[in-house]
This record gives C-alpha cells, sequence and structure tokens, in this order.
C-alpha cells in the first residue's frame, strides 16, 4: 500500500499524546500513541507540520474531550479496501453516546451489498483496523452481550471514553 500519510503532528488528550497524520489536505490517521496498529499507513519519512486539517482535528478533539458531540467532522481519506470503508462508513453513523454491536454492523454491511448475512468477526477486523480513532468512533462498537470487546487504544481507554460519553448506560462500573 502507498502511504498518503506524508504530515504528522501531535496533540496531547486527556488518555495520552495522540499523533494525528495527513496527507496534506485530509486527516489519514489519528492514534493514541503506542496502541495497537499505531501508525498503519504512515511513510518512513514524514514531517512534522501544523496543517489546518491538524487545526480542525484539534479543534474537534477538545470539544470532544470536554464531554461534548463536535457536531462536525474533519476532511478524511480512507485508503482501504471495499468492505473496511463501508464498515467505517457505518461507525460514522454511531451517534456520540450511543453503541451498536458487531452484530448489528455486520447485518448494515449485509444489507448494503445485497448478501444474505454477514460475518461479525470480519466486522471485526475492519473496525480493530481503523486508522481514525475517536472520530471514526470504533470505541462504540461492543459484543452483542454488551460485552467491551477488543480496542486498539486498550479496553481502560474504551472504558474511559464511553464513560465520558455517558454510553446508553452500558459500560461497567
Amino acid at each position: 500500500m502507498i502511504s498518503q500519510s506524508n504530515y504528522i503532528f501531535h496533540y496531547s488528550s486527556p488518555l495520552g499524546l495522540m499523533t494525528l497524520a495527513s496527507n496534506g489536505d485530509a486527516l489519514t490517521g489519528l492514534w493514541f500513541d503506542g496502541q495497537e496498529h499505531f501508525g498503519m499507513g504512515l511513510g518512513a519519512e514524514c514531517i512534522e507540520m501544523n496543517l489546518y486539517v491538524f487545526e480542525q482535528t484539534a479543534s474537534w478533539l477538545d470539544v470532544y474531550f470536554s464531554g461534548k458531540a463536535p457536531g462536525f467532522v474533519p476532511p478524511l481519506y480512507l485508503s482501504a479496501s471495499h468492505f473496511r470503508r463501508c464498515v467505517w462508513e457505518i461507525l460514522l453513523t454511531i451517534p456520540f453516546g450511543k453503541t451498536m454491536t458487531y452484530g448489528q454492523i455486520a447485518a448494515i454491511v449485509a444489507e448494503k451489498n445485497g448478501l444474505c448475512r454477514m460475518s461479525a468477526q470480519a466486522v471485526g477486523g475492519a473496525v480493530g483496523h481503523n486508522p481514525v480513532s475517536l472520530i471514526i468512533p470504533c470505541h462504540r462498537v461492543i459484543g452483542s452481550d454488551g460485552s467491551l470487546t477488543g480496542y486498539a487504544g486498550g479496553l481502560e481507554r474504551k472504558k474511559w471514553l464511553l464513560r465520558m460519553e455517558n454510553a446508553d448506560g452500558t459500560v461497567p462500573a
């Protein structure tokens, strides 16, 4: 895969340092430093620079970490298969403070693609490889039994994020 992420910027969040990546026009990555799949798609040489898209993303993060829904999405560029993009587009529809199960997402993907069914595990793989944490809210995806299944940023961060959003009362104490 050819990298579209040539520029990076760092943001200090309540949950630790985050790295933002851009192709110069749109956001291509947003990760907690050190998380699983950190920097997926980043080229070997990146230039640290404050771009307008990073300012927009930092504003989004500031609003989000204040406990409110930002109400806008910075420009995104997602380089991935049709299937992964389809899953990530569904994630973008999950409202602040709400959750969705892998099975629910699988059913939507199947319907959109004219299939009888779709594997929840395949959806889980796409969710886990989301390159734009928080904005594409993979932390809002839970198991069919309400369990907080994996999160590339770590389950403690997932719990914190869902508590901060007061998500459906689904977060265990």
